[in-house]
């Protein structure tokens, strides 16, 4: 994975003789106190305990609402929030694992292709840790539920894996050769900097039951860490790369940007299909519940942090990916605003 021409170039060309371009104040020193691998209990479902028979916000899942779907009843409407809860476990589970844990292991041993601070390094085996107990929990609570649901509704295809990876490997494809390996850290960068509405909402939502609300808390407890050591990491990152890599790398972004926040619709297609829609019908469903110009400014609205930390380091400075970031929407005035702001 990071055995590429670019990272070889990174540890031993240019990279390696600079000093690290900024200073790393590491969130880890009370690591011990706050991981909720260390701190916090199991969250276990039980049966019976939520109030509403919802697993997951309506308005997080629009399609839900659609009459087409409402009219076939109450109960397949939860059963479709149910499916959408384990989506998202599922998208978890391999976001940590596939996306996530392997980078934050070669930052660890020092095989990034990057000079980072010892400190950093050393943070790095925490993050592995936390993932790793993020993709545990969710793929032990996703069991759980499955077990103690009465909701009379088989998920199809749940298995299946999520769209997200089938479109990094398409975007790792488009690359020169020449700097495949690179891209993995942009990806671990974008995904934990990104602020999901999903892990700021669900722990408030009182409709749902109490262990799916704790769960989720506990991620983004300490996803708020992780957020903040990737940010910096990036800071480290872009300005090791030659101006050929970075014009190579960062038109791109904006597609990352989409891989992770994007609904997944295939996915949707399959529930929807599973209820018993038509072709024609499910299609309708999934137009008319996510309009492209709601898509776009919920991308926008989540990635606000990832557009302000690639200005930051520069990568906007070149035009092609400006001009990207602004073909995806995700640059202009709204955002000029932020980071006057910030």
């Amino acid at each position: 994975m990071y055995e590429s021409m670019a990272q070889e170039q990174l540890l031993r060309g240019d990279a390696s003789s600079r000093p690290p371009v900024t200073v790393y104040a590491s969130r880890y020193e009370r690591w011990e106190d706050l991981a909720s691998v260390r701190r916090k209990p199991r969250r276990d479902y039980v049966p019976g305990e939520e109030t509403s028979d919802l697993f997951f916000p309506p308005e997080l899942y629009p399609v839900v609402l659609h009459p087409l779907v409402t009219a076939k009843g109450e109960v397949v409407v939860k059963a479709l929030l149910l499916c959408r809860l384990y989506d998202y476990l599922d998208f978890t589970t391999e976001l940590e694992n596939l996306a996530v844990i392997p980078v934050a292991t070669k930052i660890s041993r020092g095989r990034s292709g990057l000079v980072l601070p010892p400190q950093m390094k050393a943070d790095a085996f925490k993050i592995v840790t936390d993932e790793a107990w993020h993709a545990q929990f969710s793929h032990d609570f996703a069991r759980q539920i499955e077990a103690g649901t009465t909701i009379p509704y088989q998920v199809p295809e749940h298995d299946a894996a999520p769209s997200f990876l089938r479109k990094l490997d398409d975007l790792r494809e488009r690359l020169p050769h020449d700097i495949r390996g690179v891209e993995s850290l942009l990806f671990a960068i974008i995904s934990e900097t990104l602020i999901s509405g999903i892990l700021s909402d669900i722990p408030r939502d009182e409709r749902l039951p109490g262990s799916v609300r704790e769960l989720v808390r506990d991620h983004a407890a300490d996803e708020g860490r992780h957020h903040q050591y990737f940010r910096t990491l990036l800071k480290h990152l872009w300005p090791a790369l030659t101006s050929r890599e970075q014009q190579a790398i960062g038109p791109h972004v904006p597609a990352v940007v989409d891989a992770f926040l994007e609904p997944d619709y295939e996915q949707t297609f399959r529930h929807l299909r599973g209820i018993g829609l038509t072709d024609d019908e499910a299609a309708q469903v999934i137009a008319e519940s996510w309009p492209p110009h709601t898509v776009r400014r919920t991308i926008a609205d989540a990635a606000r942090p990832v557009v302000r930390y690639f200005t930051e380091a520069g990568a906007l400075d070149d035009a092609r990916t400006r001009e990207a970031f602004e073909r995806a929407e995700l640059w202009g005035v709204h955002t000029t605003g932020d980071l006057a702001a910030s």
